[in-house]
């Protein structure tokens, strides 16, 4: 199993860049353009420490081709990360499968319970239900090297469950709080995710955050929740690079996250 190591009391949280809507608006016409390779290279080299993917079984954004041509890319930056997505009941140990015969850099798999007609993603794994078909596919994708994260919903007592059947990190879905943000009910809601944090750093589960943070409330959520390692965020930085482009989106989102960190 990859080790876990707890973070450090003042870590910088990383930001992977999920490239699905690029796909998605791509596959409208059969011109090749946007170009998510182009895409993923500008992002970073602005300065995103990681790049997602979620390709889904009808291949409606992201394509078998895609994945394996964003890990070929990844090469070049070894210092960054590759994360798939995907149901491991659905296309997604295909996709590990392949890319370790490939010799292809898979850092992080994320496991999400969705459907495949599921419009997106939109709770996490439940357990005890689902651990029995979860642990044996945790187990085969660390005999790869490669760390496995589930999307969550924040229940602090669902962390040792986590822990218990494999996983190094867990990923909070966050639409519950970028609903209520800015909102009176704001804290309400932010107040399960930082508990739910302390119960995973507490037992050495790594946490990451995504689903719908975008510039206005991501500080805000890292100021509250504890111990964020990543954040993967697409479909707000991909609609704000269509105005601002993808070298400054980034770096905004960045600064968002710099804003967020104590200092050292």
């Amino acid at each position: 199993m990859p080790p876990v190591h707890a973070p450090a009391p003042h870590h910088r949280t990383a930001l992977s860049v999920n490239v699905n809507k690029i796909a998605l608006l791509r596959n409208t016409r059969h011109l090749g353009i946007p170009d998510v390779l182009r895409a993923a290279q500008l992002c970073l080299e602005a300065g995103a420490q990681g790049i997602t993917v979620h390709p889904r079984p009808d291949e409606r954004h992201i394509r078998s081709d895609d994945v394996y041509e964003l890990a070929a890319l990844m090469k070049d930056w070894p210092d960054r990360e590759f994360n798939v997505e995907g149901n491991p009941l659905q296309n997604l140990m295909e996709f590990v499968h392949n890319l370790s015969a490939r010799g292809l850099p898979l850092h992080q798999c994320t496991f999400v319970p969705d459907s495949e007609d599921q419009f997106t993603s939109d709770h996490g794994w439940s357990f005890p239900q689902d651990a029995e078909r979860l642990k044996p596919l945790i187990e085969e994708v660390h005999s790869r090297g490669v760390r496995v994260s589930l999307f969550m919903d924040p229940l602090p007592e669902a962390m040792a469950a986590a822990k218990e059947v494999g996983a190094d990190r867990v990923e909070f879905y966050t639409e519950t709080y970028a609903r209520a943000w800015g909102t009176a009910e704001q804290d309400k809601f932010l107040q399960p995710f930082a508990l739910a944090a302390r119960a995973a750093t507490a037992i050495n589960l790594g946490v990451n955050a995504g689903h719908d943070l975008n510039r206005d409330n991501l500080a805000d959520f890292l100021r509250a929740v504890p111990g964020v390692l990543e954040v993967s965020i697409g479909h707000a930085l991909i609609s704000d690079a269509l105005e601002l482009g993808y070298s400054a989106t980034v770096k905004d989102y960045l600064r968002c996250i710099d804003d967020a960190t104590p200092p050292a």
